[in-house]
């Protein structure tokens, strides 16, 4: 079974290569499916490695005080935020008000997205991880991920349900804060560092000492060793952490900003277009910055590739760790992974994103609206993990 797991890993990376090589000799449009495509394998393979997941970082400093998970979101945030400066600094010079960066998720600001975030916090809790965690997981055969994402899908079409009440109401009065409108680029980049400093602080000075991991192959050759640490060891926090931070500044310079969920909800557009179930008219919703979600006309987009690199990049990582466990799925996991996903679909659809597209890649840009999902989302962890400890039950 391992041996053909591992020969079926390395068939996937294979194909993902070859997928980017192919891609990387055509036009500008096909370079840039390429690079997403890459992006998307390399992120999967820091998440399974490093096993950064959002939700599951802020568990472990919440019940076992174990603040390493916390200051790799931290350093990511903040290797990010310096990436962006550079990147945003060189493209727009001069933050003049009435111009925002070219594509970054900076989102309206409101009680809606504050909502919004704490419905996919809650979300988070009770399936067990984020959106984008549910993705590398599948690539390690969670038996809960795939019903996550299904879940996932029907929150997304709950969400356009919803969201011309919301639009007309509050969404459409909204303010879109860009931090350097304000603070201007220094300003900005200080104050966005000062916060995470005391943020790292208070986690710190939260959390209890934790038990070092000892290596399974000391006293081997120092080449075993070092494939031992790549390959099947997982990564230290923050390497996972420093890593995410360089590939948000790289994908964005090179390809756009980072995020997960749009070719999930653009999948659930269409097929509630489809089924006649949207609304006529989506108020609104097309101008703005975010995961955008389109009625598919095209088979490949570049989300889709880099949520398909993700995944084959974690089963392949899996695999090659041997941590690709499938197992069948209990009613339990059934039903957490649906309410779960319900929760962060339709939070997901009302904010414009996710933990990636507008936790990371907002805050990275200096939006408000960034700051604004990761207070909620983490407020929305903490309702949301006594629910869990319940279904655990």
């Amino acid at each position: 079974m391992r041996a053909l797991a591992l020969s079926l890993a390395c068939l996937v990376g294979a194909v993902l290569l070859a997928g980017v090589l192919s891609l990387s000799d055509g036009d500008t449009a096909s370079r840039g499916l390429a690079l997403s495509l890459a992006f998307g394998t390399a992120f999967g393979v820091i998440l399974q490695r490093a096993r950064f997941c959002f939700f599951c970082n802020a568990r472990d400093l919440i019940e076992r005080r174990d603040a390493r998970g916390v200051l790799a979101i931290l350093l990511a945030l903040a290797v990010g935020i310096a990436g962006y400066a550079l990147v945003i600094g060189a493209w727009l010079p001069v933050p003049q008000p009435g111009r925002l960066p070219p594509d970054a998720h900076i989102g309206p600001v409101s009680w809606v997205l504050a909502l919004a975030a704490l419905a996919f916090g809650i979300g988070m809790a009770v399936s067990g991880s984020c959106i984008s965690a549910h993705l590398y997981r599948l690539g390690e055969g969670s038996p809960t991920a795939p019903f996550a994402l299904v879940g996932t899908a029907a929150g997304f079409v709950l969400g356009f349900l919803t969201w011309n009440p919301l639009y007309l109401a509050v969404i459409s009065e909204a303010p879109v804060i860009w931090l350097p409108h304000h603070l201007g680029y220094a300003g900005t980049l200080g104050a966005s560092l000062a916060l995470l400093a005391l943020l790292a602080v208070a986690a710190l000075a939260f959390a209890r000492p934790q038990p070092a991991e000892e290596a399974s192959v000391a006293g081997r050759n120092s080449l075993l060793r070092a494939g031992h640490a790549l390959f099947v060891a997982r990564w230290p926090a923050l390497i996972g952490g420093l890593a995410i931070g360089a590939l948000s500044a790289a994908s964005y310079l090179r390809v756009g900003p980072l995020g997960v969920t749009a070719e999930i909800g653009s999948l659930a557009r269409s097929a509630a277009a489809n089924w006649n179930l949207l609304p006529e008219t989506l108020h609104g919703l097309d101008g703005f910055r975010g995961c955008a979600t389109v009625v598919k006309a095209a088979v490949l987009s570049e989300n889709g590739l880099f949520v398909l690199g993700l995944v084959g990049g974690s089963f392949a990582s899996a695999v090659v760790a041997g941590q690709f466990a499938p197992r069948r799925p209990s009613w339990r996991d059934v039903s957490a992974g649906l309410a779960g996903g319900v929760l962060m679909g339709w939070g997901a659809m009302t904010a414009l994103g996710c933990t990636v597209g507008v936790l990371l890649s907002g805050i990275h840009a200096g939006a408000l609206s960034g700051w604004v999902f990761l207070l909620a989302a983490f407020a929305g962890v903490l309702i949301g993990l006594p629910l869990r400890r319940r279904i655990a039950a």
